[in-house]
């Protein structure tokens, strides 16, 4: 079958055989010399040309992207990817160190909440200390003296002695012990029965005879104001040296006594 027919793209055709802006074909396939001059007479301005003051054509034009609101980052620069190197690394560093230390961090974690939990139930916990044991009061504090009067003088007594009976008592605590009982004056012996170290307990009292003898009748005092003895206690708490004054019937009790001891006539044991 034979005929003439359109002519089919490919057959012969160009690209660039589309009709110029005025309509016309170049016959030998080039660009339309009515183009040419018109593309000619276009201005060229500073804002077509590139960075470097080259000109380029509208096709070779590069336009921007989606619009992003200026000074803010994008979604690469803002996790780090793209960053640059020095603030890459500090945005990935917690990331690496979280996830090389997770499980030790978990397990400090863990611990200090236990332990904080733990000391908020022992503060918060009501306390039931037991009292402490108070410490026994010292024997001074709870030993007595007083003095009953003159009694005879035991059986086999040196001469130029008396004797007087005294009443000690211990009030509380543990028992007392009586080391040592004095006298301060010089010219004076002092002995007494029961003889020392005896004991006594909390709540009992107990008699006791001290007989004097006159061993230096110059040194003796013929008339005692305020006399006192020297008694040494001893409990579990601690031992002291105490000092009763007896009053004054036994100052005058003991002046005297003294004074007969010590008489140019006195060559026998005093008696009640």
């Amino acid at each position: 079958m034979s005929g003439v027919g359109p002519v089919e793209p490919g057959e012969g055709t160009h690209a660039w055989d589309a009709p110029g802006p005025s309509g016309a074909f170049d016959p030998n396939g080039g660009p339309d010399p009515t183009d040419a001059a018109r593309l000619a007479e276009v201005p060229v301005t500073p804002a077509a040309l590139g960075p470097s003051g080259s000109h380029h054509s509208p096709a070779s034009r590069q336009f921007p992207g989606p619009h992003r609101a200026p000074g803010l980052p994008s979604l690469p620069g803002l996790l780090g990817a793209h960053a640059p190197a020095p603030l890459g690394r500090l945005l990935r560093r917690p990331a690496r160190l979280y996830a090389a230390h997770r499980r030790a961090t978990l397990t400090a974690l863990t611990a200090a909440l236990l332990l904080a939990g733990g000391g908020y139930l022992y503060a918060t916990r009501p306390h039931h200390t037991e009292q402490a044991t108070p410490a026994p009061p010292f024997p001074s504090q709870v030993v007595d003296v007083t003095y009953l009067g003159q009694v005879a003088v035991p059986p086999g007594t040196r001469p130029h002695s008396f004797a007087f009976e005294v009443l000690l008592g211990v009030d509380s605590g543990p028992p007392v012990t009586v080391t040592r009982v004095a006298q301060p004056y010089a010219g004076l012996s002092l002995t007494s029965a029961p003889r020392a170290p005896f004991r006594t307990k909390a709540g009992s009292v107990r008699k006791v005879v001290i007989t004097m003898h006159a061993t230096e009748c110059e040194k003796v005092p013929r008339d005692a104001g305020l006399p006192f003895i020297d008694v040494t206690l001893r409990n579990a708490r601690a031992i002291q040296v105490h000092s009763f004054i007896l009053g004054t019937r036994y100052a005058h009790d003991l002046s005297e006594a003294l004074q007969v001891a010590c008489s140019n006539d006195s060559g026998h044991h005093q008696n009640a």
